[in-house]
């Protein structure tokens, strides 16, 4: 048993929030030390945390479009690993959507598998929590001055918003994100992966 499979067992057994999770305790991830790039997202939702899946939702199938890949080469762990900025449901806010990731979680475990994660040559920061984790005081005033700054950032970490419904709004508002941020992206990842 390697150190990345004794860690992803105590990962799965974790009870630290539990009485905090509408749901219960069920840790989504997919790790693997080989893996290329790191998507670092938010928390799973209902359906991913009734699958197990990451990002096996809309949210999910909008941003394999903006990486450019296809679900088997997303779901393979040897290329790309999924870890979560909270690993289990938070739960519904009170005005729509889900409760922001716990914040017990990404502190307890990602300082512990990231470094056994020794292939990683990009990290991809979707949305807020994960940004405000991995860039701190690096990052902008606001998450889409931190998403334009994206060059700023490379070549460890891409920062992208969250992929979800709520981000329509905000790509209608900036097509600069679809028409140069997007494209760059999708050729790093490219590269990355072959």
């Amino acid at each position: 048993m390697t150190a990345l499979d004794s860690l992803l067992k105590e990962v799965a057994a974790c009870q630290l929030c539990a009485e905090h999770l509408p749901l219960g305790p069920r840790p989504v991830v997919q790790l693997h030390p080989e893996a290329r790039l790191l998507i670092v997202g938010q928390a799973p939702g209902t359906k991913v945390h009734e699958t197990g899946i990451p990002f096996n939702d809309p949210s999910g199938d909008r941003l394999r479009s903006w990486l450019g890949v296809n679900r088997e080469t997303f779901y393979d762990p040897a290329k790309i690993a999924l870890m979560p900025t909270g690993f289990c449901y938070p739960g519904r806010a009170h005005r729509g959507g889900d409760l922001p990731p716990r914040k017990e979680c990404a502190p307890r475990w990602h300082g512990r598998l990231r470094p056994l994660l020794g292939g990683v040559r990009l990290t991809l920061l979707v949305g807020q929590y994960a940004q405000a984790h991995y860039l701190g005081r690096r990052r902008k005033r606001t998450l889409g001055e931190t998403v334009r700054a994206w060059e700023e950032y490379l070549p460890e970490f891409w920062p992208t918003p969250h992929p979800s419904w709520r981000v329509n709004y905000w790509l209608k508002r900036n097509p600069w994100y679809e028409e140069q941020a997007l494209p760059a992206l999708r050729r790093r990842v490219t590269e990355i992966l072959e």
